[in-house]
């Protein structure tokens, strides 16, 4: 894929991987030109735990991808997840001696700020500017050009494991594709369903995938908090494989046909046909199993955000995105336990093409890593990741990030 205004993002999820082909349609608006699924064989909890399998659920997504746009892939941008990941705050120093801060100061500040003890295993995937100071002048978005001799810059660091980042890199590659980039799985959906009132007002992203549950938290237009929870769909579906004396494949038939996270909303009366030992079961009883699950991701992210301090400043309350939230009365549970309005985060603005894929939660990852790769694509100096550059592209893309997120 030569062209630079085709981008393909490579959502590597627990239960499902999603190629998805974009291209540019004016300055900020993407075309979907195909997408690709298959199922995720060889990952657990956002992890490659086999690598053969995953290798080839990858190709099996793209070239799937590939047979739907009509265009030749030979590059992704990726996304990365996993309990793994983890997210701290960290703030950068330095001195000007021009009299006016340049770019190369910010670059400066938002070095010293990453420069925090890492132990040999991890590195830096994501650093996120949350704001400037020049001299005693807090609170500043973008510092280029005024005067001042003292730049500080508060940062929300983000780091991974580096053998799960090489892992997906290594999976990628050996599907016979390379890959552009690797970007935070929530930070990608957050691109997609956020919009810039709900960013700078406050709100909370919720993505509940497969394997994992992303959260992240935004205010006054910058990241504040990232978490991952490993927790997710699959653990409803396996609740109700267990308590249903099912196969997986079944009980996640029934979740998606029957499933509600609010058994107050069926009816009791209701028999379903289940296949293994129990013949019949009331959608009452379906429902209390995947309710139980539903509650203690939702509670275990609400004591997340709560420990942030930011609950009182999410004037846009709690968006849902992932395949989970469309699970029937989540967003009513969500709203309970949260106490704020909650609404479903679709990837619907600036999209056009596919028509499913702007109405649907379970793309919001993949177009937001399209949309991040066509905004690097207008940068200068692009380089793919190999084993030696595995984070080498933090420093370039900390400001695009930033901007975006402004």
């Amino acid at each position: 894929m030569k062209n630079d205004e085709f981008v393909v993002g490579l959502d590597i999820g627990t239960t499902k991987i999603c190629a998805l082909v974009g291209e540019r349609v004016g300055q900020n608006d993407v075309n979907v030109r195909g997408v690709g699924i298959s199922e995720s064989k060889g990952l657990r909890k956002g992890m490659v735990v086999n690598l053969e399998s995953t290798v080839d659920s990858i190709g099996r997504a793209v070239e799937e991808a590939e047979r739907a746009s009509g265009v030749e892939i030979t590059n992704v941008y990726a996304g990365i997840a996993g309990g793994h990941i983890k997210g701290t705050d960290s703030r950068g120093v330095i001195v000007s001696s021009g009299g006016e801060i340049r770019n190369r100061d910010v670059e400066r500040a938002i070095d010293a700020a990453k420069a925090i003890a890492l132990p040999m295993d991890r590195e830096v995937i994501h650093a996120l500017p949350q704001e400037f100071v020049v001299d005693d002048h807090g609170e500043v978005k973008d510092p280029v050009g005024m005067p001042g001799s003292r730049l500080e810059v508060r940062v929300h660091i983000v780091t991974g494991a580096v053998a799960s980042a090489q892992n997906i890199i290594n999976c990628v590659n050996r599907a016979g594709f390379e890959v552009e980039d690797i970007i935070l799985q929530p930070l990608a959906s957050a691109r997609a369903v956020l919009s810039e009132d709900e960013r700078h007002v406050g709100v909370v992203l919720i993505d509940i995938g497969g394997g994992t549950t992303d959260i992240i938290v935004l205010n006054r237009g910058a990241v504040r908090h990232t978490q991952v929870l490993a927790l997710g769909g699959y653990h409803l579906t396996n609740d109700l494989a267990i308590g249903l004396r099912t196969s997986t494949a079944c009980a996640e038939e029934l979740k998606k046909t029957y499933g509600c996270a609010l058994r107050k909303l069926v009816s009791r009366k209701r028999l379903i046909q289940v296949k293994g030992v129990r013949n019949e079961v009331s959608q009452d009883f379906l429902c209390e199993i995947i309710e139980m699950r539903t509650e203690e991701i939702l509670t275990l992210a609400y004591q997340e955000v709560k420990k942030t301090g930011f609950c009182p400043l999410l004037g846009a309350g709690v968006v849902l995105t992932g395949g989970t939230s469309l699970l029937p009365g989540i967003k009513e549970m969500a709203e309970a336990i949260f106490d704020m309005p909650v609404r479903m985060g679709k990837p619907e603005r600036g999209i056009s093409g596919l028509e499913r894929v702007g109405v649907s939660p379970i793309y919001a990852t993949a177009v937001g890593l399209v949309q991040y790769g066509l905004m690097e694509n207008r940068q200068e100096g692009k380089t793919r990741f190999t084993g030696r550059n595995l984070f080498g592209k933090v420093a370039k893309r900390m400001r695009e990030w930033f901007a975006e997120f402004s």
